[in-house]
């Protein structure tokens, strides 16, 4: 009998010990859990959460209603909450640096395999204190959207006087300092309802997602080329991260690698799917050709540069790093 009942008590306590074993990240992300995005993200934590039984599970929160879309990556900072899927433009004040990803011309993948995105995690470590766990959903681009009919000056380039353009942390130094426009800044949830009622008539967006939004029912053109690169990632408390068992550390990291790639490939589908829907509904694309579409692109990529060169070199750690970020995350070549 006394036995049996220290048995009992050892398995008892084993049992406890095993629950126990299992860690909780608490996570949140950026945007509606309609978006695409929020829905490449959610497959990830459902990777995790299958790979990491017993041993770590991430608990999502919510979205932009749990926690404010800008609050998020300071909230993580901080400790609130452990983990956020988010663009990295929404804390480029405290790390410049993510402008690279904007910037880029690579994918997760390239990256991860050239050490760039081993180079941005130190760097977040360093200036947020955050874990850079992975680039996701990247490879793809932004074009700019319209209503009406884009108008284009003698030499083909685009003109935005009198455009309602609606901007954002991602994209605002090219189109002040190149496109000379004067924009709106709204966040993604406020565009519909500002589309709705005149307050816009344009606004940058990626290639996807614009059907997700239904942001279609308002604009009509789509301008070409598309520009820039999706900057979106998953960023962990450092002290949360340190934490974990190593154990757990490999899962998520595996899971985050894994994801980067697998993302790359189902996103790619999901713009053929969308604009061959958009087309089919009569989205109009408009391109820009020759001179005016090389000096668009190139502005786009050369204003971004200098305004993480300038935000770098008002920080501490100084801009000494800014060539071998450019060196990680651009290809030259791919322009040609």
């Amino acid at each position: 009998m006394k036995h049996t009942l220290i048995g009992g008590v050892i398995a008892s306590t084993m049992l406890v010990g095993a629950a126990q074993a299992t860690e909780t990240i608490t996570a949140v992300h950026a945007f509606p859990a309609t978006l695409i995005y929020t829905q490449s993200f959610l497959k990830f934590v459902d990777k995790v959460n299958a790979a990491g039984e017993g041993v770590v599970q991430i608990e999502v929160r919510g979205g932009p209603e749990a926690i404010g879309m800008f609050q998020q990556p300071d909230a993580v900072r901080d400790g609130i909450v452990d983990m956020v899927y988010t663009p990295g433009s929404f804390y480029g004040g405290a790390l410049p640096e993510k402008d690279a990803l904007v910037a880029s011309n690579l994918t997760a993948v390239e990256a991860r395999q050239n050490g760039g995105i081993e180079m941005i995690d130190q760097i977040h470590q360093a200036k947020m204190g955050v874990k850079y766990l992975g680039w996701f959903d990247s490879g793809v681009c932004y074009n700019l959207w319209t209503r009406n009919a884009p108008e284009f000056d003698a030499d083909g380039n685009l003109k935005v006087e009198g455009l309602k353009l609606r901007g954002n942390a991602v994209y605002n130094a090219f189109f002040n300092d190149y496109l000379g426009a004067q924009v709106i800044d709204l966040p993604t949830t406020e565009v519909y309802s500002a589309l709705e009622r005149g307050v816009v008539d344009a606004t940058g967006w990626t290639q996807i997602g614009l059907i997700d939004l239904k942001w279609n029912e308002f604009l009509n053109y789509r301008i070409e080329p598309c520009f820039f690169s999706t900057d979106l990632g998953v960023i962990v408390n450092l002290d949360r991260w340190n934490s974990l068992s190593d154990e757990a550390k490999k899962v998520l990291q595996d899971a985050a690698i894994a994801h980067e790639a697998e993302s790359v490939a189902e996103l790619k589908a999901k713009r053929d799917a969308d604009f061959a829907a958009l087309d089919a509904a009569g989205m109009k694309v408009v391109s820009l050709e020759g001179a005016a579409k090389a000096n668009y692109l190139a502005a786009a990529r050369e204003k971004t540069w200098a305004r993480m060169k300038g935000l770098m070199a008002e920080h501490p750690m100084g801009d000494g790093q800014y060539d071998a970020l450019i060196g990680k995350f651009y290809d030259p070549a791919r322009d040609q």
